[in-house]
C-alpha cells in the first residue's frame, strides 16, 4: 500500500513537471542562477580567506634590537617576544646576515664600497597568527619588550586586506540569504500555477476524504524534482566557470601571484550545498504555495 502511495507520488510529481513545462524551466532556470551567484560569491569569499591565510602565514614585523646590546642579549629577547598574544614565532637575524639579504638585493656591489654590517641592526622578523591583530602586537612590541628599539609594519597593507575579507564575507551572505528568499518565492508561485488548476481536483479529494498530506506529497515531489535539477545543473556549471576562471588568473600577467583553491577541494561542500539549498527551495516552496488550497 506504501509502495503504490510512493509511486503515485511520483508520478503525480513528473506528470505536473511534464503538464507545466515552461513554468518548470522557469523554475529550473532560477534556481540555476540564484545557486550560479551562490556559489560564485561563496568561492570568491572562500579564496579571499585563503588569501588572506597565505598572507597572515608570510607577513611579518621586523623588530630592531637596541644597538646596545650584544647579539648574545639580543638573542634572549627571543621567548620574550614569542610569549606576547598573536605572535606565531621570531626569527633573529644578525646584523651580518640582514646586510649580506640588503646588499644581494642590489646587482652593482660598488654602491656599498666603504660600508659594512655595522650599519644594520641585530632583528627579529616576527611572524603573526591574525594579521587582523597587526597594531595590537606592533604596540605589544614597541612599548612591552625592553631591548626592541623600534619596530617596522605595513600596517595600512594589512588592514586593507582585512578589510576587503569583511566587505566580501558580508556582501556573499547577504547575496545568499536574499536569492534564497527569490528562489523560494519564484519557486512557490511556479507551483501555485500548477495547484490553481487543479484546485477543483484538490477540493474533490478534501470532500472524499483525502488527507492534505496525501494531497501535499505530490507537489512536495515537483519541488524535490525541480530543485534537484537546478542543484544538479548550477554545480555543473559552477564547475566550469570556476575552472575556466581560475585558468586565467593564474596564467594572467601581473596576477600569477594569486593562489586559486583548485575546485576538488571544495566540491563536496559546494555540491553538498547546493543540494541543500536546491531541494530546501523545492520542499518549502511547494509546501507554501498549496497551503491555502488545503483549507477546504
Amino acid at each position: 500500500m506504501r509502495g503504490n502511495r510512493f509511486g503515485y507520488y511520483i508520478r503525480e510529481g513528473v506528470s505536473s513537471i511534464f503538464n507545466h513545462g515552461f513554468m518548470s524551466f522557469a523554475s529550473v532556470c532560477i534556481i540555476v542562477a540564484c545557486l550560479l551567484i551562490m556559489g560564485s560569491f561563496t568561492l570568491l569569499a572562500i579564496n579571499v580567506d585563503n588569501i588572506i591565510d597565505t598572507m597572515e602565514s608570510q607577513n611579518e614585523l621586523m623588530a630592531f634590537v637596541d644597538d646596545s646590546l650584544t647579539e648574545e642579549q639580543g638573542r634572549a629577547l627571543e621567548p620574550v617576544i614569542e610569549a606576547l598574544p598573536n605572535v606565531d614565532r621570531a626569527v633573529f637575524i644578525t646584523r651580518e646576515k640582514a646586510w649580506e639579504d640588503f646588499v644581494e638585493t642590489y646587482e652593482n656591489p660598488r654602491f656599498f664600497e666603504g660600508l659594512n654590517s655595522d650599519v644594520t641592526r641585530d632583528r627579529y622578523v616576527v611572524y603573526l597568527d591574525d594579521i587582523s591583530k597587526m597594531q595590537e602586537t606592533y604596540d605589544a612590541l614597541s612599548t612591552q619588550v625592553e631591548g626592541i628599539a623600534w619596530v617596522r609594519a605595513h600596517l595600512e597593507i594589512s588592514q586593507g586586506f582585512v578589510r576587503i575579507r569583511n566587505v566580501v564575507t558580508l556582501v556573499s551572505m547577504g547575496l545568499v540569504a536574499v536569492l534564497f528568499v527569490i528562489s523560494l518565492f519564484i519557486m512557490s508561485n511556479t507551483i501555485k500555477l500548477t495547484t490553481v488548476e487543479r484546485r477543483d481536483e484538490i477540493a474533490i479529494m478534501k470532500m472524499v476524504g483525502a488527507t492534505s498530506t496525501f494531497i501535499r506529497w505530490p507537489f512536495v515531489v515537483q519541488g524535490l524534482i525541480l530543485g534537484l535539477i537546478g542543484a544538479l545543473v548550477s554545480f555543473t556549471l559552477e564547475w566550469g566557470l570556476y575552472q575556466l576562471l581560475a585558468q586565467q588568473l593564474v596564467s594572467g600577467a601581473g596576477i600569477s601571484f594569486l593562489s586559486v583553491i583548485p575546485f576538488y577541494k571544495v566540491s563536496i561542500p559546494i555540491l553538498i550545498a547546493f543540494g541543500v539549498v536546491g531541494l530546501g527551495v523545492g520542499v518549502i516552496g511547494s509546501s507554501l504555495a498549496i497551503k491555502n488550497y488545503l483549507k477546504v
